[in-house]
């Protein structure tokens, strides 16, 4: 275990468009109708208004901030068109082209209908953020080491067709394979990194619609492999879990880095077995992040070594 102090930067569900989406006849037809309905008359577009202006501010903080690390949990659309991919790398690239190692995970606004899923824009848009250890040619999981740290990077994203169903699933055959990686990594924290969470802040399942399906298997999995802490997004408000229940290692969840009311992003500093974290709150006047919250964790210490 490293007694190096490892500076991350963790943000997530920044939810960004485009003006010109793209739309095609069966978008009309589908689960994206649904969505847009839901960001032009039920509130979701004014709750994301300043997503871009946030998102870009933030990509400037991490470039000035130098952190060994950045990890991105998922959902950086709203329905998962190309074009707000693109807008997603605009807005995350460094002016000077240099960018700390990083992991990306999709969430279920990537994977928001089947072809979004299928069409890979999410892992060519964060392509420098998935560089990693994998099995064979599969894309999830990957494990991506930043200074003796090693960032488990598993894909819950779905593509669900049914129009409220939010949820989404690791599956047996990725977790077969996060065991087989797991059983190879050296000495070092071992980090989950995943849209969805396995629980809420108070410790409860999130609904059928919402949540990980298969967290029984993600968990009975995590505590084969030694995992010592679970990052996530998927729930807008952020919130610090600590070991408790069930549970043998804390969850954090970076809430949404973009919207409104509950925007925040995470700067942690581990050290060993210690984390301290700062909260990042964005304030549109100021047009810029400001220190909210701290929190400390003391992780726990894996069995297996």
């Amino acid at each position: 275990m490293t007694t190096e102090t490892v500076r991350i930067i963790h943000f997530s569900d920044i939810h960004l468009t485009a003006k010109r989406l793209g739309w095609r006849r069966r978008d009309w037809l589908g689960k994206r109708l649904t969505g847009w309905v839901n960001i032009k008359l039920l509130g979701r577009g004014r709750r994301f208004r300043y997503a871009a202006e946030a998102t870009a501010i933030l990509a400037k903080r991490i470039h000035a901030a130098e952190p060994h690390g950045v990890i991105f949990s998922g959902d950086a659309t709203k329905l998962g068109f190309p074009a707000e991919f693109r807008k997603a790398e605009e807005l995350l690239a460094p002016a000077d082209g240099r960018w700390p190692m990083a992991v990306a995970v999709p969430g279920n606004h990537d994977y928001y209908v089947p072809q979004a899923a299928a069409s890979g824009e999410f892992e060519k848009s964060f392509a420098p953020w998935q560089c990693g250890t994998r099995i064979g040619s599969h894309a999830y999981p990957f494990v991506t080491t930043i200074a003796g740290i090693h960032f488990i990077a598993l894909n819950g994203a779905t593509a669900n067709p049914f129009h409220l169903d939010a949820g989404g699933e690791i599956g047996a055959e990725q977790l077969l394979r996060m065991r087989e990686l797991c059983a190879k990594l050296p000495h070092g924290l071992r980090v989950v990194v995943t849209h969805y969470p396995l629980r809420t802040a108070v410790g409860e399942l999130e609904s059928k619609l919402r949540r990980l399906r298969d967290h029984e298997a993600a968990l009975a999995a995590a505590k084969e492999c030694g995992v010592q802490l679970w990052l996530h997004g998927h729930i807008h408000k952020p919130f610090v879990r600590g070991v408790c229940g069930i549970m043998p290692f804390p969850m954090i969840c970076a809430g949404s880095a973009t919207q409104i009311d509950r925007w925040s992003y995470h700067d942690y500093a581990i050290c060993g077995l210690q984390l301290v974290g700062i909260r990042y709150t964005y304030d549109p006047d100021e047009k810029d992040y400001f220190e909210s919250d701290r929190f400390s964790l003391t992780l726990p210490g894996n069995p297996r070594e």
